[in-house]
């Protein structure tokens, strides 16, 4: 009897808290149903989160929204800016509100700020950019308010100059065994500025040679260095300059030149410096006979007595 008893309290306890549980989802749904309708304002910013773009170039800033049936105030739609590298507060760009839009930065009259869409209202606020300057570097921010539902987002924009055409030059005597580098290099550009080098053949550069050789390229110097050049490297090469926003190139021809024979180059040094040896004694020799030559003259002149007058005879 006792047994049953505790049986039917124990049945008692478990309905109760199963009707406890399931009140508790029942209205945590409703809630969250609730939540989901009225959760006002939403921005979406398409793209990437971090744009770069080429001085002069153009670009748009995506953003876009959808509001909720409980957004009754009047739609509000701002853009604003904070520089790079400053803790300035946003700077307001430019606004639409009941219909209108409205430049509250003077650089947007010249620079083409303007939103992307003729109506703004339809839930796009993506914000356009014409001819971009380094001055238009920072974040951006999309702010979309229509009472009681607000939402924002930013995107960061970092306008960057493309690099200038670079220059090829070579170093060294283009002999074959020797070393001999290819140079390159960009003077203008936003950094970090990237090297690559190119035959024009669109051949790979040759790893080996029939003598022993090897071509290593550094990527920030733009330096191409031949430790042992041979004929194989012979030909034109390109070199281009890259950055995020652009790229540039230039050429050079590398010749693979014939040392000069050392047997002949020695043979015609010792034989250049005998011929001027015998130049010069036959200089100082000729020299020293010309100064003997004129010495006995002018000791033949001093030993030489003047005619004796004869004497004359006594008159009768």
């Amino acid at each position: 009897m006792m047994f049953r008893q505790c049986c039917s309290h124990l049945r008692s306890g478990l309905s109760f808290q199963c009707s406890f549980w399931f009140s508790g989802f029942l209205l945590f749904t409703l809630l969250s149903t609730e939540l989901r309708c009225t959760r006002g304002v939403q921005v979406m910013v398409t793209g990437p989160q971090t744009i770069q773009k080429a001085v002069g170039a153009n670009v748009t800033l995506g953003c876009s929204y959808t509001l909720s049936p409980s957004d009754t105030g009047v739609l509000d739609i701002e853009w604003s800016m904070a520089r790079r590298n400053t803790m300035h507060s946003h700077q307001t760009l430019i606004t639409y509100t009941t219909g209108t839009e409205y430049i509250h930065d003077s650089r947007a009259l010249t620079n083409g700020l303007s939103f992307a869409a003729r109506d703004p209202s339809l839930g796009d606020a993506s914000l356009s950019i014409a001819l971009l300057s380094p001055a238009d570097s920072g974040t951006y921010q999309c702010k979309v308010k229509k009472p009681p539902g607000l939402d924002m987002r930013r995107v960061s924009l970092v306008v960057m100059a493309k690099p200038s055409v670079p220059k090829c030059w070579v170093e060294g005597g283009e002999l074959v065994g020797e070393a001999v580098s290819l140079r390159c290099k960009s003077e203008k550009g936003s950094t970090p500025l990237k090297y690559a080098w190119w035959r024009e053949s669109a051949d790979p550069i040759p790893a080996a040679a029939p003598i022993p050789a090897a071509a290593t390229q550094n990527s920030y110097t733009g330096e191409l260095k031949i430790s042992n050049h041979a004929q194989s490297f012979a030909g034109t090469y390109l070199c281009e300059a890259t950055n995020a926003v652009g790229a540039e190139h230039c050429r050079v021809d590398l010749k693979a030149n014939k040392p000069p024979n050392r047997a002949a180059v020695i043979a015609g040094t010792v034989v250049g410096s005998l011929l001027l040896i015998f130049t010069g004694l036959l200089y100082w020799k000729l020299r020293n006979r010309h100064h003997y030559e004129q010495e006995s003259s002018n000791e033949i002149r001093e030993d030489a007595l003047p005619p004796n007058s004869r004497p004359g005879q006594s008159s009768s």
